[in-house]
């Protein structure tokens, strides 16, 4: 039993649409089928304001999608650029990029070696329990700007009902996802192997767990 502290918070997360982009993707966008890590780092960061990504370093995060997501695909504009004039028409051009509805997670956010004051999860219990005390900007999205979450709720026991699948890390797996994503290329994006493992515990188990780090 993982005691609940200043250390350890859990979030329920919906989102009605979102991609999550895979990073091997080129002409057709396609998407991972759950949110990576990295991802969900970056939202947990937007929802308490904080803009410098490597301050709180450290923190582990267990993912447990809730949701069967439905996939789908659109047609959209994709800017690619060609050539040197940025408001050249070449620049931009439709493609088909993949879409998941009805995005349903919990991730467990452990602090204990994120070594900023205050620490990742006590911001976020204050940002779910005074909202009005966080300053931000713009809206809390999962990836692309225009993939907004529709709510973030602190777990309860009256939430965990029925099964979910934890992402876990499997040197086997299927799943290759980001877990640190080098914005100035590729060469330092980080990367683990994963598989979605259904249960029906609600806790995780310690390979359910991925650090945020740049190494």
């Amino acid at each position: 039993m993982i005691e609940i502290n200043n250390n350890i918070i859990v979030l329920k997360v919906e989102v009605p649409i979102a991609c999550f982009r895979d990073s091997r993707a080129r002409e057709y966008i396609a998407t991972y089928p759950v949110p990576p890590p990295s991802t969900v780092y970056g939202m947990l960061l937007s929802t308490v304001g904080e803009e410098n990504r490597f301050r709180h370093c450290g923190v582990k995060l267990a993912i447990a999608m809730l949701s069967e997501t439905a996939k789908s695909r659109v047609i959209r504009t994709v800017r690619r650029f060609k050539v040197r004039d940025l408001n050249s028409s070449k620049n931009s051009k439709p493609d088909y990029q993949e879409m998941l509805t009805g995005i349903k997670f919990v991730v467990w956010i452990d602090a204990t070696e994120d070594r900023s004051i205050p620490n990742l999860a006590e911001r976020l219990d204050r940002a779910m329990t005074a909202p009005s005390s966080v300053v931000r900007f713009g809206n809390i999205c999962l990836g692309e700007s225009r993939d907004l979450v529709n709510s973030i709720d602190i777990l309860t026991d009256k939430l965990q009902q029925g099964s979910l699948k934890w992402l876990t890390q499997d040197e086997y797996g299927e799943l290759t996802l980001p877990y640190w994503v080098d914005r100035l290329g590729s060469e330092h994006t980080r990367w683990r192997r994963y598989t979605l493992m259904n249960s029906v515990d609600w806790e995780p188990s310690t390979q359910s767990w991925t650090q945020i780090q740049t190494e």
